[in-house]
């Protein structure tokens, strides 16, 4: 029985393969090759969060990492999203030694995949592109090693006080009583004075 079933599964797959479905099952959508990888970095100390562009195979230091991609992919726009990237990062250390502490693909849908340990920094892979507001290496002036700087479609306002600025914090909304009215959290309190024992 064991036999038989062998040769139906054989005879399927040569009639598969002699109709020529068998190569269209076995494909997968191509990929995209970009020029341009798209990162978020995040300093854990400070909590800034920027988003940077990384000509493949430029290497961009963001904190004390170096990242470097060596591939980026994404599927045509028919297809399902999927982005991924061949990514190289290194740490600089205390004395100057760059030790590597990832060589691997990142994927832009799971970013907890990458396994990048560094205390207070952290980059992940956000996107894929063709082109970038950054010129090329070879079109800058100084080819040496860029430090990270914000997309300038991602500027906002500033997440931290200018320099030398006190932050003024936000006044706090009314509340609501049971009465329906509404209370200014600020104002003082009207009530008996607490009884004070000397």
């Amino acid at each position: 029985m064991k036999a038989n079933s062998a040769s139906r599964a054989a005879a399927l797959l040569a009639l598969l393969c002699a109709c020529g479905s068998a190569p269209a099952l076995a494909q997968s959508p191509e990929k995209v090759a970009n020029r341009v990888a798209v990162f978020t970095g995040l300093d854990k100390i400070t909590g800034r969060i920027i988003t940077f562009d990384v000509y493949i195979d430029e290497t961009v230091q963001f904190g004390a990492l170096r990242v470097t991609p060596r591939v980026c992919y994404t599927r045509p726009s028919t297809e399902t999203p999927q982005t991924d990237a061949f990514v190289e990062v290194d740490v600089i250390r205390l004395d100057s030694r760059i030790e590597r502490v990832f060589s691997g693909w990142m994927f832009a849908a799971s970013p907890g995949l990458n396994a990048i340990e560094h205390p207070v920094y952290d980059v992940w892979l956000n996107d894929c592109r063709q082109e970038s507001d950054i010129l090329p290496p070879g079109e800058r002036q100084n080819g040496a090693e860029r430090q990270a700087q914000p997309n300038p479609e991602a500027i906002e306002a500033p997440s931290q006080p200018l320099s030398g600025a006190v932050p003024i914090p936000r006044p706090k909304p009314p509340i609501e009583t049971f009465d329906g009215e509404f209370v200014d959290p600020e104002a003082p309190v009207e009530g008996p004075e607490p009884d004070v024992e000397d």
